[in-house]
């Protein structure tokens, strides 16, 4: 027989795992001493005081956003909040609705059920899922055929907390049965200082406070990139005999990891220059752009493109991506006249160039 503990283990994708592992002591533990996001936070403390003051479970709670913000950390710390226990899961781990049914009665009342990459599981599965997330009954087939038979299992209330960089993917049935619909935005410099400053407590490292900020003003808004960048300039530091690290020593840590002075690393730059060199300017769709740079489509919008984006150095149109102003003047380059005219044509406030907006054309 497989313990619960044992299910649970098996059922959480292993890079997930691996990514806990290395940043679990740098997560917040509450939500007092979690940083940024300060409406979604005050928001949450609501939701759980009066969900704890009932003695209910809390509403089922989907966090969207870039990656990289936080959504696993603030499922763990509504758990722990509500002093209950925390399963975690990814969606396209759950193959097959008996996984889901594991999962779901193992549970006890009040528990939190977290499923990373919402919008990657399975129609089959989410159709079970359904009925257990309204009503906590699971409803399965048994055998096949003639055979075939349909049983009830009634589950414990339960909070199921979801997490999707592509909000745009879940399907309405699904997003409607979310009470607490909650977006994550990306980190200013003076939050980033401050996780920053936090990691280097917990990792024991001498950090300077312009070296804090040199880590936060590079680290593209994301704490998961903070997290990561401070690490890798302890390591420089070390090796170096470095004492205290100040603002000086970070930067030649960062340049030697070929990040600038905005964050943009050797990835970025090849999407900008591919878009200015080799389609003029733009504009140009993401699968192309994929094509031309060895990427899927979704590293193309989920890690190179929203941070790009939130920079101004690219715009979305009806026609696919193209380089702003912003973006020429980075690159150094002067756009060519055909470049500078489409420029010119694109309204301002246009919800197209907006983050998160949608992409259209040929290939998207």
């Amino acid at each position: 027989m497989v313990d619960d503990d044992q299910e649970s283990d098996r059922l959480i994708a292993p890079e997930r795992a691996a990514e806990d592992v290395g940043e679990t002591s740098l997560r917040p533990q509450t939500l007092d001493d979690f940083t940024g996001q300060k409406t979604v936070r005050r928001n949450l403390k609501v939701f759980i005081e009066a969900a704890r003051g009932r003695g209910e479970a809390l509403d089922h709670v989907l966090l969207f956003g870039p990656p990289g913000l936080g959504k696993t950390t603030l499922a763990q710390i509504v758990a722990r909040e509500l002093g209950v226990n925390f399963r975690a899961t990814s969606g396209p781990v759950i193959a097959r609705a008996g996984d889901l049914a594991a999962l779901l009665t193992n549970l006890g009342p009040r528990d939190v059920l977290f499923i990373d990459e919402i919008h990657r599981l399975n129609p089959a599965v989410e159709e079970v899922l359904y009925p257990a997330m309204e009503d906590f009954q699971l409803d399965l087939i048994i055998g096949e055929g003639p055979s075939a038979r349909s049983i009830r299992i009634d589950l414990p209330p339960f909070t199921l907390v979801a997490a999707t960089t592509r909000s745009g993917l879940i399907t309405t049935p699904l997003r409607e049965r979310f009470g607490i619909p909650l977006r994550l935005e990306f980190y200013d410099a003076e939050e980033l200082t401050g996780i920053v400053r936090r990691g280097a407590r917990l990792l024991d490292f001498d950090l300077a406070e312009d070296g804090a900020h040199e880590i936060a003003r590079r680290a593209r808004g994301t704490p998961r990139v903070a997290g990561r960048l401070l690490r890798r300039v302890r390591d420089f530091a070390a090796v170096a005999g470095a004492g205290r690290v100040d603002a000086r020593t970070a930067d030649a840590a960062l340049t030697r990891l070929d990040i600038d002075s905005r964050g943009l690393d050797a990835m970025d730059r090849r999407y900008l220059a591919c878009i200015a060199e080799n389609y003029g300017g733009g504009p140009v769709g993401a699968e192309t752009l994929g094509a031309a740079l060895g990427e899927q489509r979704d590293v193309i919008e989920e890690v190179i493109e929203p941070y790009l984006m939130q920079q101004g150095l690219i715009q979305r149109t009806p026609r696919g991506r193209m380089l702003s102003s912003s973006g020429w003047r980075y690159l150094g380059l002067t756009p060519s006249a055909v470049a500078a005219a489409q420029l010119e044509l694109l309204p301002d406030g246009d919800d197209d160039n907006l983050p998160g907006a949608p992409a259209e054309g040929p290939d998207g």
